[in-house]
């Protein structure tokens, strides 16, 4: 991933927060996330509860919904990092899928109507969905053809958050003119997690647990859980000086003489504010560009949607 321009308002050492590295065991396991390899057979919501039950935690929540039979990328998020998973909701996803032409068809004519499907397509979710069926807009962001095999196509696509991978291989289907149905699905990437990104099973968190609590050794668990500001690859980040975040802490918006340094963003964007030293404190929405805010010394830069850090 390309880095991003940051501009420097005003340099300063920060005393407050933890960087992520230094965060102990027992803080991971009450403000963490863990990357599970989703296998098929639970719901969504049923792998929650296994994380739940494995690391004997009263809280945890996913980052978007995958059906029984789909396997791969799962992100569970726990204790106080469970309000981390709406900002990655809506982030694009990858998938990689087997689809099965109902006839013969030449392998250039596939691939032409393949093609046809990436940029914005209209779809129509399934009958078993947990939406209302109404036309919507998505977006393909890129369909990539990996193997084909007599009428198995092995393909990837990365997507717009909400697309029925089921869906488009029907849809594909009849554009072809053939008839075609999902065969096999596994998620690859969900927002700022993808497959090399520490993707553990049930079982091996299981086992991660048993080696913390009976033989004392957390070396294995610290691979497995993952401190939230993982989570925040995907989003610019703006970073405060430490007497700014006592005010975001108690409700105020992030004014534009509390901010040190800033990535490159624009107005609109979601963004995490993080204290100097790296650890999250809120997540919001500018209301300036990066560069608005640069050049101006007065005035709101962030509406502050959801604080993670406590109240000093």
């Amino acid at each position: 991933m390309k880095s991003k321009q940051i501009f420097v308002k005003k340099k300063e050492v920060g005393m407050y927060g933890k960087p992520a590295q230094e965060k102990t065991t027992e803080e991971l396991l009450k403000y963490g996330i863990v990357n599970i390899d989703k296998p098929k057979g639970p719901t969504s919501h049923q792998t929650s509860d296994h994380v739940k039950k494995i690391l004997k935690i009263g809280k945890a929540g996913h980052s978007g919904t995958l059906d029984p039979q789909v396997t791969g990328v799962q992100p569970i998020a726990f204790g106080k990092a469970t309000r981390i998973t709406q900002f990655f909701l809506t982030a694009p996803k990858e998938y990689v899928c087997i689809m099965h032409l109902h006839k013969d068809i030449d392998e250039k004519v596939l691939k032409e109507g393949i093609s046809k499907f990436i940029g914005k397509i209209r779809q129509l979710p399934p009958i078993k969905s947990a939406i209302k069926r109404q036309l919507r807009t998505r977006e393909i962001y890129g369909l990539e053809i990996i193997e084909i095999d007599e009428r198995d196509v092995l393909f990837k696509v990365k997507c717009q958050a909400g697309t029925y991978i089921r869906k488009l291989c029907h849809d594909i289907g009849q554009e072809l003119g053939t008839g075609a149905h999902m065969a096999e699905l596994r998620r690859t990437k969900a927002g700022p997690f993808g497959e090399e990104d520490s993707l553990v099973t049930l079982n091996d968190l299981a086992d991660a647990y048993h080696f913390y609590k009976e033989e004392k050794d957390d070396k294995f668990l610290r691979y497995c859980i993952q401190p939230i500001e993982n989570t925040l690859k995907h989003l610019s980040k703006c970073w405060i000086f430490d007497t700014t975040i006592k005010s975001l802490t108690h409700g105020r918006d992030l004014a534009i003489p509390g901010i040190s340094k800033l990535e490159s963003f624009r107005k609109g964007e979601t963004i995490a504010i993080l204290t100097l030293k790296g650890e999250l404190v809120a997540i919001g929405e500018s209301l300036m560009s990066a560069v608005e805010i640069n050049t101006n010394n007065k005035g709101l830069a962030v509406d502050i949607q959801k604080v993670f850090m406590d109240a000093l």
